[in-house]
């Protein structure tokens, strides 16, 4: 049983002790880069084209060479084929900028003979086990603590340079978080604005019930649109519930009915504590969860997410 799959973006399996990065790539230099993680489940990837299509999304905020999505999705296909079907798998799609040496002012190529159709990047998809701490979360739920992010809901509009929409390779400050959750006892972190309104989790999106209701921030507050989130609101419309994207402020966390953390690989995770305050397992948690995985399972065939 193979436990990391490597693939370059020309199809071909690498071995992945080998060394693939050059020393002076940009995404390790400075983090200039993009990525998507996909949940490989049965030999598949899961919301494959959703997860495309924020690639696509965040490396033109980033305005890197647009990616060829045909060979991205070939890519992805061949290393979830290569992991199996028995166990499911943490697929990353990494994009960087390619090596500072073949780039010019403004990280655009130096090298003359580099044409739009040979960009100076640098591209690969590599399977992962899947952490343990992701079945606890899923089954147990998640205690959480919120943080401020520092920032206020009027930043992504007013300075679209800080690519609070896009998902960049840019994650100390997320993982500083997490790291900071765990010395306090919890498991993950609720990122609140200067104006004490929810925003995000370092790795998850944030999805509050109230009554038959699904509410969620908008993306315009400077969160990254959720995959996982928008495969729950599709199929839990079809279902009856009414879905919302709108601000909300820290105390309506409190008096919703459930809290969830959705991510690409933990998929749904309840929030059973919230800042030292316990909250019971409501009667529709089995629901909420049935939800994200058909919405997840159905996205696999969404283009135009």
């Amino acid at each position: 049983m193979v436990e990391r799959v490597l693939v370059s973006l020309d199809g071909a399996i690498r071995d992945p002790d080998a060394p693939l990065l050059y020393a002076d790539d940009i995404g390790v230099l400075r983090g200039d880069g993009v990525f998507e993680t996909v949940l490989v489940r049965d030999g598949q990837p899961c919301a494959i084209e959703s997860h495309l299509a924020r690639l696509r999304r965040s490396a033109e905020a980033l305005e890197l060479p647009p990616p060829d999505l045909d060979a991205w999705r070939a890519a992805v296909q061949k290393a979830a084929k290569e992991w199996g079907e028995s166990r499911e798998g943490l697929l990353r799609m990494v994009l960087t900028r390619g090596r500072d040496s073949e780039q010019g002012v403004g990280g655009q190529a130096a090298n003359k003979e580099l044409t739009p159709a040979e960009p100076a990047t640098t591209g690969y998809v590599l399977v992962l086990p899947v952490p343990q701490r992701v079945e606890t979360a899923r089954t147990e739920g998640v205690s959480v603590i919120t943080l401020s992010r520092g920032i206020s809901v009027d930043l992504a509009q007013a300075a679209p340079w800080q690519l609070l929409g896009a998902k960049t390779l840019s994650y100390a400050t997320n993982m500083a978080a997490l790291r900071f959750a765990h010395r306090m006892g919890a498991d993950d972190v609720i990122f609140t604005s200067t104006e004490h309104k929810v925003l995000e989790g370092p790795r998850s999106t944030v999805v509050i019930v109230r009554d038959k209701q699904l509410i969620t921030p908008p993306p315009k507050v400077g969160v990254l649109p959720g995959t996982t989130q928008r495969a729950l609101f599709a199929e839990a419309e079809k279902a009856g519930w009414e879905c919302l994207y709108k601000p909300m402020f820290v105390a309506e966390l409190i008096t919703a009915d459930s809290i969830w953390m959705l991510s690409s690989i933990t998929l749904a995770a309840r929030v059973n504590s919230l800042d030292g305050l316990r909250m019971s397992a409501p009667d529709h948690a089995p629901e909420i969860i049935e939800l994200v995985n058909r919405g997840v399972a159905r996205a696999g065939s969404v283009a135009d997410w």
